[in-house]
């Protein structure tokens, strides 16, 4: 038998299926693209694995293990499809969806003309049910059962199957929904049923309720998916003629992969699957490369996200969303726009350019792919202008610009613009918007946007990299190799984990050692079942315990790292002072050492972490000059029409240094280097891109 020493990584996006193996026992890495399939992803994701284990030239038995990264459950919420949900809640608090936060987007100026989106489940869908649970757990009345029994002949007599259940203070004691799921599935065995003390045990009743319907909503669409996906893998092995199970991990939004046979009772912690492995993937990559403090910007066909690294830790959130929902799950801090290849250029009813967030996708994609696009998108801009080839992956896709030009050429003249100001225009929007988005998670959350590195990756995340220099004053910019493959090759670097919470609200001055001991030890004891299940030895499995702390009157919460070992009051303390530090980082003050101000604890969390082994980054022959690397010319338009350098990246060595205007191509990206820009490669093959200073020292 052959040894199964593949491991691959899958990234699934709305445009291409990304794919990259590692060969554990050479070191060798190995990556290709395949477009995506949208009706059947699972099409895209086996014809990527046909693909990479062709140039390996190995045979499914050699294929250790998967990880996937999947814009299943994503792509359910952006669109909106969440329909035929039912809820179930405590008596009384049936309006819990409808009275939300009482907040109004961009504040109360906005109030008289703000139409207040519609719920996520319309208000003759929610039951309620008899039964009530205090805040510390305890009962206060029983639950009714022939009230569960009656909601679920409800929701079985309306064909709704998916039950999301949310009863006020099950985060302090779990048995009243956990017998209300048993008895939704003793009367009505069809359906699908998320309790909210499952899906996050934390107050804060309407986010629970919105996270635990979330969860409900994409369970049997990430069900399907995965167990179909599993299915198939079996078909590439065979072990004397049985096929066999090949390990599959699936990604979750918190920076942490889960097997498939667990991921499917968890699916909402998959919603932004694909953009936390790419944030982890260009993490490491930059932390090998010496870089700390990084802005990651993954540009696809469809939208580009962005997200922040520091010291080689994506900010992660609980107050994240997707699409219209907000989502308390811990996941890598991803704010995503809708400027990817495939966004289509239009004209407002006012006359003004817009870019996105509509997207050609795959199919039928950009006008210059020939498949029937109407409308032209920021790829037509690209390849009219110079910047990209005439040809996309090496060729296999072929552009036809003739086509691109007209749809551009149309659009210019309904704007009263010659054609190079209107493309020019769709770079510019497009470049504005990912530059919006770059400053939510710099400005926003109080950190200086100069002080970063941007990496760029993705098929169309480094076309714009230069002009985010510009509009953004960065540092400097980092491409890896195989930008297009970055999220895939993340997948590989990626640990097991499983996140755990309990609220336990307490004043710091009252907390008491034993009762923070035995919360923080009962959710230990859950990752280490997890880790168990996961296949990990008592060794091998890490924990990783936190707080969420607020001053007292404060809505919310700051989180902070608790240190290992017993608690004391040392411990206790530390904690508090990482709080008062970590606020004054972010709101640019705190109250250390005021009386009157009280330190509040309000959840505590423990991580299950399994390390698995991450592919090692190698080191690139040195270069013989940038010249050895041009392929020829072409007219490119940077303000004017210059004559550019074409350069092939697979040429380039460490050392190699070129000047812009000129593009570098490669077959899964492409980088244009304005004028005034210098391009060098590191002794990883990584392109840095900066600014040349002038004659005065200064940037230009």
């Amino acid at each position: 038998m052959e040894s199964r020493k593949i491991r691959v990584g899958i990234d699934t996006g709305g445009t291409f299926t990304d794919v990259v193996a590692v060969d554990e026992e050479s070191g060798a890495v190995v990556t290709t693209k395949t477009p995506s399939t949208p009706a059947d992803p699972a099409q895209g994701f086996l014809t990527g694995i046909e693909k990479v284990l062709a140039k390996l030239g190995e045979t499914g038995d050699a294929i250790g293990a998967v990880s996937h990264g999947t814009t299943v459950a994503t792509n359910k919420l952006l669109e909106g499809k969440v329909e035929n949900l039912g809820f179930i809640t405590t008596e009384g608090y049936e309006h819990v969806l409808e009275i939300a936060r009482q907040s109004v987007p961009d504040g109360y100026g906005n109030s008289y003309f703000w139409v207040k989106p519609d719920r996520i489940v319309p208000a003759d869908r929610v039951r309620t049910i008899g039964g009530r649970l205090a805040f510390d757990g305890s009962e206060i009345r029983p639950l009714v059962e022939d009230d569960v029994r009656t909601a679920a002949r409800f929701f079985a007599d309306r064909g709704i199957r998916t039950i999301g259940v949310c009863l006020m203070h099950s985060y302090a004691n779990p048995g009243h929904e956990r017998r209300v799921r048993d008895i939704l599935l003793e009367e009505y065995p069809e359906a699908t049923v998320s309790i909210s003390s499952q899906v996050l045990r934390e107050y804060r009743e309407y986010e629970r309720s919105i996270t635990t319907l979330v969860d409900a909503a994409v369970k049997p669409n990430i069900r399907n998916y995965v167990n179909n996906i599993a299915n198939r893998l079996r078909e590439f092995s065979s072990d004397e003629g049985e096929a066999r199970d090949i390990p599959f991990y699936v990604m979750k939004s918190n920076g942490g992969v889960l097997s498939a046979k667990e991921v499917v009772h968890q699916p909402i912690t998959t919603v932004l699957s694909g953009p936390a492995a790419g944030a982890l993937g260009a993490a490491l990559i930059a932390s090998v490369a010496g870089v700390e403090q990084v802005l990651t910007c993954d540009g696809g066909g469809t939208s580009t996200d962005v997200t922040v690294v520091v010291r080689g830790e994506p900010a992660l959130t609980t107050e994240g969303r997707v699409g219209a929902y907000p989502s308390k799950i811990p996941m890598i801090d991803v704010v995503t726009v809708g400027a990817g290849g495939g966004s289509i250029a239009w004209q407002t009813p006012e006359g003004t350019l817009r870019v996105g967030p509509q997207s050609a996708g795959a199919d039928p994609g950009p006008l210059c792919y020939g498949k029937g696009g109407s409308e032209p998108t920021i790829t037509d801009a690209h390849v009219l202008l110079g910047r990209i080839p005439p040809h996309l992956l090496g060729g296999e896709i072929p552009l036809d610009t003739e086509l691109a030009r007209k749809g551009v050429e149309q659009l210019a003249h309904q704007l009263k613009l010659d054609f190079e100001a209107c493309a020019t225009g769709i770079l510019e929007v497009s470049a504005w918007n990912q530059a919006n988005a770059l400053r939510q998670i710099t400005v926003k959350r109080g950190l200086d946007v100069r002080d970063f590195t941007l990496v760029t990756f993705g098929g169309s995340g480094s076309l714009l990299a230069c002009r985010l220099v510009d509009i953004l004053g960065l540092k400097d910019v980092l491409v890896p190799l195989n930008p297009g493959n970055v999220s895939a090759f993340g997948l590989l670097t990626v640990d097991v984990r499983n996140d755990y919470v309990q609220t336990h609200v307490c004043r710091h001055d009252r907390l008491e050692i034993a009762e923070l001991q035995s919360g923080l030890d009962a959710l230990a004891a859950e990752a280490e079942i997890a880790l168990a299940d996961e296949g990990f030895g008592e060794s091998e499995r890490k924990y990783a315990r936190s707080a969420d702390l607020r001053y007292l009157g404060q809505a919310f919460e700051v989180r902070v790292p608790v240190g290992d070992g017993p608690v004391t009051p040392e411990l206790m303390d530390e904690a508090a002072e990482r709080f008062h530090q970590a606020h004054k980082e972010l709101y640019g003050y705190d109250f250390r050492g005021d009386p009157h101000q009280h330190v509040e604890w309000v959840n505590l969390r423990v991580s299950g972490i399994g390390p698995i082994k991450r592919p090692t980054l190698n080191e690139i022959a040195a270069g013989t000059g940038a010249e050895s690397a041009v392929t020829g010319t072409r007219p490119a338009y940077f303000d004017e029409w210059v004559t550019t350098q074409v350069y092939d990246r697979a040429r380039l060595g460490a050392g190699d240094v070129l000047e812009g205007p000129a593009v570098i191509e490669e077959f899964s990206s492409t980088i244009p280097v304005h004028p005034g820009f210098r391009a060098r490669i590191d002794t990883f093959g990584n392109i840095r891109i900066t600014k040349i200073a002038d004659s005065n020292g200064a940037n230009r």
